[in-house]
């Protein structure tokens, strides 16, 4: 193997810091690394510090979020649903919020299985519009395993009379999750309504 050392000539400005050189092809290299390196000097002290291990507390507050906001849904009233998705969004909120070096997939399963309950507490005051995007962003945020998103965004669509939309997404949700009993029983719902 054939190795050769090729010193180019460098010139460092010791007061600017600037790295130049008499050769036109590596002018326009060494300009723009000049101008990374000016750009991140300042920003020295305003990086985020290492992955930590997550903040306990804040998911202690999302699972205290989604709790009472699941007692208040089992109350059965109207005030106490939107109690409940006041509880939700709080904590759909908190979650969301969680810094950037946190991991993503546990933002990711938290926010889902908010919007999953925020859905059922449109649903219970017939918010339908409300509950079908909240279901959507469920499913969007995690596919597999969340057959009750895919329900309640099939059920929304269905009260809302877009079946044949609800047709669409609960055979897409079929295919995911498999024979899941609500989906399935919803499915037979809007095959029966649309044979009419």
């Amino acid at each position: 193997m054939d190795q050769t050392f090729t010193l180019l000539p460098l010139h460092l400005d010791p007061t600017s810091k600037a790295v130049s050189s008499p050769l036109h092809h590596l002018a326009a290299a060494l300009a723009t690394l000049t101008t990374t390196h000016r750009t991140l000097v300042p920003l020295q002290g305003q990086i985020p510090p290492p992955p930590l291990p997550t903040n306990p507390k804040r998911s202690a507050q999302i699972q205290k979020m989604r709790d009472q906001g699941n007692t208040s849904l089992r109350r059965s009233t109207a005030a106490s649903a939107h109690e409940a998705v006041q509880l939700y969004t709080y904590g759909v909120d908190m979650a969301l919020g969680r810094p950037g070096w946190e991991p993503a997939a546990l933002v990711r399963d938290e926010a889902a299985t908010l919007y999953a309950n925020r859905a059922q507490a449109y649903m219970a005051v017939s918010m339908w519009p409300e509950g079908a995007a909240d279901g959507a962003t469920s499913v969007e945020l995690k596919r597999g395993g969340n057959g009750k998103a895919w329900w309640r965004r099939g059920k929304c669509l269905a009260e809302m009379g877009r079946w044949e939309e609800a047709r669409v997404w609960v055979k897409e949700g079929l295919e995911v999750e498999g024979n899941e009993g609500d989906l399935v029983g919803l499915n037979r719902e809007i095959e029966a309504h649309l044979a009419k």
